[in-house]
């Protein structure tokens, strides 16, 4: 299931909304919307996302996280890293051979890692940035 899906179907289950009610009304099939839901489809297209957000008449707020989350749920990722550290491939393998085995909360636990670890290098090149690019010395 990825994270749109997830999201979409908790949406529909709070509304009591069957699944095959919510894909007429959004002009898709009902195999769509539960392949969609399980993860088996790519990204869903804007438009369709845009429809869910008039579907559930969503807030501003809730709308952008549905459209952040559609952006962020194809079930089939491509890390690209030519021109980067030998690190970055040899994580984005250990990544792609052990995520299946790995728990919800070591997933978590990783995902927490990686965007504090990113936070922090983050921070240190706009300390680096501030800094004058001149470092002579007075005497």
């Amino acid at each position: 299931m990825t994270p749109f899906g997830q999201r979409l179907r908790e949406m529909r289950e709070e509304r009591g909304v069957s699944l095959k009610d919510m894909a007429a009304s959004l002009e898709v099939s009902s195999s769509y919307l539960s392949a969609l839901e399980h993860g088996r489809r790519g990204s869903p297209s804007w438009f369709l996302v845009q429809r869910v957000i008039v579907y559930f008449n969503v807030i501003w707020d809730e709308a952008e996280e549905l459209q952040r989350l559609a952006q962020r749920s194809h079930p089939r990722v491509t890390v690209d890293t030519a021109g980067l550290a030998p690190e970055a491939t040899e994580l984005a393998h250990l990544l792609a051979a052990e995520i299946g085995g790995l728990s919800v909360k070591s997933l978590q636990d990783v995902k927490k890692a990686l965007r504090d670890a990113a936070a922090k290098d983050a921070a240190r090149r706009e300390l680096q940035a501030d800094q004058p690019q001149d470092r002579t010395t007075l005497k």
